[in-house]
């Protein structure tokens, strides 16, 4: 059974077991995919309110675009399960001969490589999202600007969680320009995503008196 297709309490526990995946990589894509949501919910309490008919362009395309991000963060959460266990598979090959010993070098490259890719692409989704977030909050219902504001944060902590999952996986790489390279844009997307959010957050502060 996909992740995204269990109930909320059984993937609680699954998550909750000495099962190491789905881990956190997986719960950052959740994250996000829930930021997404809730960016979605916004857009739509806004589209066909009279009052907040000067939104209405802004607020459908953001609803377009936060439906299109949650869709992906969900594929991105079976990704993550999905790489972590193919790098478990590669560990786990015959290494006896030197042929052995070459292919299973060259599978644990590939999957080491993915595990890091995965929660990199999910990353880039969170700079995405906590625009999407920003958008809803300035512009949506504002009624609802807590639940956008609430979308910004969970496009914070699944960047950093994503962020930890790249980092971990790539000591022990041969290939040290991918591994610079993939240091050098995650910082760069954290470094967008927390000027993004606290954008967001200081419009909610203004806004609540917080």
């Amino acid at each position: 059974m996909k992740l995204q297709d269990m109930t909320v309490a059984s993937f609680v526990a699954e998550l909750a077991s000495d099962s190491p995946a789905p881990g956190g990589g997986s719960v950052a894509a959740l994250c996000g995919a829930l930021g997404g949501a809730l960016s979605a919910m916004v857009a739509t309490l806004t589209v066909g309110k009279e009052k907040y008919k000067d939104s209405w362009e802004v607020m459908e395309r953001v609803a377009e675009d936060a439906r299109g991000l949650y869709g992906r963060f969900l594929d991105l959460m079976e990704e993550d399960t999905e790489a972590f266990n193919a790098f478990m598979a590669a560990r786990r090959m015959p290494k006896e001969t030197p042929e052995e010993k070459a292919l299973r070098a060259k599978a644990m490259d590939e999957a080491s490589r993915r595990t890091a890719l995965v929660p990199l692409n999910t990353l880039r989704l969170c700079s995405q999202l906590v625009q999407v977030a920003a958008e809803a909050a300035k512009f949506g219902n504002p009624n609802a600007v807590t639940d956008a504001g609430t979308a910004a944060l969970l496009a914070r902590g699944a960047a950093k969680a994503a962020a930890y999952n790249v980092f971990i996986n790539l000591p022990g790489m041969d290939d040290q320009e991918f591994v610079e390279s993939c240091k050098r844009e995650v910082r760069e997307i954290l470094d967008k995503v927390e000027r993004g959010a606290k954008e967001v957050e200081d419009l909610l502060s203004q806004r609540l008196g917080l």
